[in-house]
């Protein structure tokens, strides 16, 4: 890895110190030049292009020889990851289990774009789809109709550009403006995010808001005016929250060495406010946080060093996976890609599904369908793990 940065860092230096774009600009300008000369007098035309030839030929093999040692560096750092990451076929399975779900595939890409702000790109996209005439049909929260229709591009559209004055402009407004027209729905989550962006906005102007030159006297002014006339009505939930901020104006003079210098000098509140912004403008468009096409393939990458491993071994072996639905083996995914709970059937050691759900007997342990009709064989039959007797009618499936 140590060769890879080195070659990664001598080819960034060279990127960046390179005369070639100088040189590529001083021929357009030399270009342009004579272009004029010669429109504002014709008879110029031959001594203007007799002058042009000697420059002209100096540009061009100044800027090759500028490529080809950018091209030997290139050719270097691409060797030095070609001898850190072998190549290694990827693993390879007859059952494809997106070959039958167009829909959804197409679905997830116009998701992402939409979501990443690529709005010329997502539009591009599904007008393609649709002139190649693929299965719209709707199989979850959002269709590609839907997508088409254009109202999901005005939702993400409005969150990039509130995003854009939250990060970019340090203005907290339009985002406050979003939080409190849509309080009720925000309540009903539990979010704080209104007290949170509000909170924000009176640390900002604590500290000068936009003159953040100006006196300390005036920014704790402003703060203390904007918290009599905004924060009345957080009081019934956040009033700790709020006597912390007002606590914090007698400790104006040595806020660094107060109890609430993590509030007023966080170097992620905006990164922080922007996230929580983020998630809960998707959770109230039904969507998560983080595109699921992002997801799956971070997911994947993560899994893909074990699948490899597994085929190996299952090549050396000569045993084949048969069961499509569930993967041969644990993936530890980070605790954010867990999203719902799962059950292991402690007798087959395999994760149930919809086709084999956990069942509860009257003992009250879990167990996998396919392991209940194994054991009881249609008849009452004995808990693997206490003395007690039941029949399988008895035993109740569970929703996780």
């Amino acid at each position: 890895m140590d060769l890879v940065q080195k070659e990664h860092e001598r080819l960034w230096k060279r990127l960046k110190s390179s005369k070639q774009i100088n040189d590529i600009q001083a021929t357009i300008d030399l270009l342009q030049e004579a272009r004029n000369t010669i429109a504002a007098d014709p008879t110029k035309a031959s001594i203007t292009l007799a002058k042009l030839q000697n420059p002209v030929k100096a540009s061009f093999d100044a800027t090759n020889e500028s490529l080809k040692e950018t091209h030997s560096s290139l050719n270097k750092y691409t060797k030095a990851l070609d001898k850190l990451f072998k190549d290694r076929p990827l693993p390879s399975t007859e059952y494809d289990a997106l070959s039958s779900s167009p829909a959804l595939v197409n679905r997830a890409i116009a998701m992402h774009l939409l979501r990443e702000g690529q709005f010329s790109v997502a539009s591009t996209f599904l007008s393609e789809i649709s002139k190649s005439g693929y299965d719209t049909g709707d199989t979850d929260t959002l269709s590609l109709d839907q997508l088409q229709s254009g109202e999901i591009r005005k939702q993400f559209a409005t969150m990039y550009h509130i995003l854009h004055e939250l990060k970019e402009e340090s203005n907290l407004l339009p985002a406050i403006q979003w939080a409190r027209e849509h309080s009720e729905a925000l309540e009903a989550r539990g979010s704080n995010l209104e007290f949170e962006l509000c909170r924000l906005q009176f640390v900002w102007l604590f500290h000068g808001g936009k003159d953040q030159q100006a006196s300390i006297a005036s920014g704790r002014q402003a703060a203390l005016e904007y918290a009599r006339r905004e924060f009345h009505a957080f009081l019934p939930r956040h009033l700790r929250e709020i006597q912390k901020l007002m606590g914090a104006m007698a400790f104006c003079p040595n806020l660094e060495d107060s109890p609430y210098r993590a509030i007023f000098n966080n170097p992620t509140a905006w990164t922080d406010v922007a996230h929580s912004f983020t998630r809960e403008f998707c959770s109230l468009l039904g969507l998560s946080a983080d595109s699921p096409l992002y997801i799956a393939a971070t997911a994947g990458a993560i899994a893909l060093p074990t699948l490899q491993k597994l085929q190996t071994i299952m090549k050396a072996k000569r045993t084949e996976w048969t069961t499509q639905n569930e993967l041969p083996v644990e993936i530890p995914l980070p605790p954010s890609y867990l999203f719902h709970s799962i059950f292991v059937c402690p007798v087959s050691k395999e994760q149930t599904t919809d086709q084999n759900p956990p069942m509860m007997m009257p003992c009250g342990h879990v167990i996998a369908q396919e392991s209940l009709t194994r054991l009881s064989k249609g008849s009452k039959f004995k808990c693997p793990y206490c003395p007690n007797e039941s029949h399988p009618r008895d035993a109740r499936k569970v929703f996780l």
